[in-house]
C-alpha cells in the first residue's frame, strides 16, 4: 500500500513594487487559470527593501500559462520553474450528518486507509452562519459525527 504519486511545476517569482491589492486579485487569476496552489511569503530583497514572494503549483503543462500571467499581471521580470515530485494521499468526500445539517468532510487515503480526516471549510461555514453558532463548533461536529461511523 503505497501513497499516489504526481509530478507538478513550481513557480516562483519575487515583487518589491506592487500593491498589495493586485497581488491578492493575482491569487484569485492563478486559481481561475489552473493553478493546484498559489501562497505568498514576505521577503527582504536588495536594498533592504520588503517584498513578497509569490509561489504556485500547477501541472506541468500549465507552467507557461501560469508564467504569462504572472508576467502579464505583475511587475516581474523573471519567473523561476521547478519540477517537484510529490507524494500523496487520494481523496474521497462523504458526507456526515450533524445537529447542523450535512457537512461534508475530505478523507485522505493510503489504499483503503483513512488517514486523515478534514471537514470542508465551505459546508462548516454555510451551516454555522444558518444556525448562528461558531464555526469552530460544526468543524468539531463533523469531525465528531465521522469518528461515530468507524469501526471500533
Amino acid at each position: 500500500m503505497s501513497f499516489e504519486q504526481d509530478t507538478v511545476s513550481r513557480l516562483e517569482t519575487n515583487l518589491d513594487d506592487l500593491s498589495p491589492e493586485i497581488i491578492g486579485a493575482l491569487m484569485d487569476r492563478l486559481f481561475e487559470a489552473g493553478a493546484l496552489d498559489v501562497w505568498f511569503t514576505p521577503i527582504h530583497m536588495k536594498k533592504n527593501r520588503p517584498g513578497t514572494m509569490v509561489s504556485l503549483l500547477c501541472p506541468p503543462a500549465l507552467q507557461q500559462a501560469m508564467a504569462d500571467l504572472l508576467f502579464r499581471e505583475t511587475s516581474a521580470f523573471g519567473v523561476r520553474i521547478e519540477t517537484i515530485q510529490r507524494l500523496k494521499l487520494a481523496r474521497r468526500f462523504e458526507t456526515v450528518q450533524t445537529p447542523f445539517g450535512p457537512i461534508t468532510v475530505k478523507l485522505g487515503l493510503k489504499g483503503d486507509a483513512v488517514v486523515q480526516v478534514a471537514p470542508e471549510f465551505d459546508s462548516c461555514n454555510a451551516a454555522a452562519r444558518r444556525h448562528t453558532v461558531p464555526v469552530r463548533t460544526v468543524f468539531q461536529s463533523a469531525l465528531t459525527a465521522f469518528d461515530a461511523r468507524r469501526p471500533v
